[in-house]
Parts: structure tokens; sequence; C-alpha cells
């Protein structure tokens, strides 16, 4: 497929890697819809790059059937989906004061990086299938955030780590079952990325994280994960793969 012309929804698109995306396929030529919170930036980011906003929970299914049907409907279909709505909360499984890991909190990660992921993928697949075939019969593309705390989670991660391995785990199974559409199914395992949430942390904390990676020796950019995102769109043959980008990164324990 190729990016002018195009429709993507990008969800989590009002920072970070959604941010990024949405800006790279507006500037190709894209229609680009957001759906992200309200209280996101969203709707700022789509009327900056001439877009559309939605509103919406992932983790609300009549918000995600109401957002697809939004996002459809104003752009006249969806070719590409980007799930980059995700939270990243750490907690140990009992703390040195004997805490227990909130099984309501390891519940939400849950609901929102993995249960979240596959109610927009389900809604958005079923739109894709009308879409018309292009000349190897695609209708659609899929592309899903892992982590590479999908395999090599750190101390904390429990439950970001489950609902990570989980998106990675489905992105086969999800390929297949809607190849018969026409409709591929991939997901990118960032590393250590430079976003809002790095943005926060002390310089020393930022450079300990850039040690991890091999080379090159700094934190990744949201426009390399852009870019990724449209070479998965647009190299047909490139279907039911987790990629991993992370300059060789391979997390220790903490």
């Amino acid at each position: 497929m190729q990016v002018k012309g195009s429709k993507a929804l990008i969800t989590g698109g009002g920072s970070g890697l959604g941010e990024a995306t949405a800006r790279r396929f507006a500037s190709a030529g894209a229609k680009v819809t957001i759906l992200d919170l309200a209280s996101s930036h969203g709707a700022e980011v789509a009327e900056q790059i001439g877009g559309h906003f939605v509103a919406g929970d992932v983790t609300v299914t009549v918000d995600v059937a109401a957002a697809v049907e939004a996002a459809a409907g104003a752009m006249g279909g969806i070719h590409l989906c980007l799930n980059a709505a995700g939270i990243a909360p750490a907690h140990r499984v009992v703390s040195r004061s004997g805490d227990l890991f909130p099984l309501d909190l390891y519940e939400k990660v849950l609901r929102v990086n993995l249960i979240g992921t596959f109610d927009v993928t389900r809604h958005v697949a079923k739109r894709m299938a009308e879409n018309k075939p292009n000349d190897d019969g695609e209708r659609g593309v899929i592309v899903n955030v892992a982590s590479i705390a999908a395999t090599e989670g750190q101390i904390g991660q429990a439950a970001y780590s489950a609902s990570k391995g989980g998106v990675a785990a489905m992105t086969l199974p999800l390929a297949r079952d809607l190849a018969s559409y026409g409709i591929r199914v991939n997901t990118i395992a960032p590393g250590i990325m430079e976003t809002p949430m790095i943005a926060g942390m002390t310089d020393e904390v930022r450079e300990s994280l850039t040690q991890v990676h091999v080379f090159p020796k700094r934190l990744g950019r949201a426009s390399e994960f852009a870019a990724l995102v449209q070479h998965l769109f647009e190299n047909t043959l490139i279907n039911g793969e987790t990629v991993r980008l992370d300059a060789a990164a391979r997390m220790g324990p903490r």
C-alpha cells in the first residue's frame, strides 16, 4: 500500500510515538484520525495536521466502536490502524514495605495495552474488510505496539510485560485470522524511546537508559518509529512479524 491517499486511524496519537506517526502520514498525503482521551493533546495535534480527532477510551468498547465508525465515516474508510495507546505503571509484586501489587492496577494495564489493542483491532478489521482490494488483494494494515519488555521485563514490570507479551503473541494468529480479508498485522517492539515519559526523568536516569542501547548510544527517536510504521504499511511481504526497534538492546533486571 502507499501512504498518499490512504486513511489512517491512530490510537494514542495525541503524544509520543502515535503523534509522530500521525504527523508523518499526514505530511505524506494520508488522511489521519486520532483516537485518544479527551484530556490528551489529540485534538490539538489533529488540528495542526489537518486531521480528525475522536475522543475515547480504548478500554470502553462502546467508545471504540463509535470511534472506529466515526473515523471511517470522516475519512471514507480505514487502510492503516496503529494501536499506540498504552500505559506503563510499575510496581513490585511485593514491595519492600510488604505491599502487594494492586490487582486493579494489574488489570488496568492489561485492559489498556492488550484488551484495548485487540478491541480496536477487531472493530477496525471489520471496516477494512469492506475496502476494495489493491492488485495484491490487500485491504488494510494493522500495526500494534509491544515492547522489548515483552521478553525482557524488568523489576516492577510484571503487568506491563504481560500486556506487551500478549500483544506480541497474538500478532501471528491475528495475521493468519485476517489473511482471507487481505489484512496484514505486524507489531513493533520498541526499545527505549524518547517519549514524554522519558523526558520527565533526570539526566542521570536518562543516561543510564541510553547505555542499554548497544549502537547507536542514544535514545530512540519517535521519527524512527514512525518511519518503521510507514515501511510496514508499504511492504506487503511483511506480515505476522514482531519487529524490534532497539539498537540491539537487551534489558537487565533493573
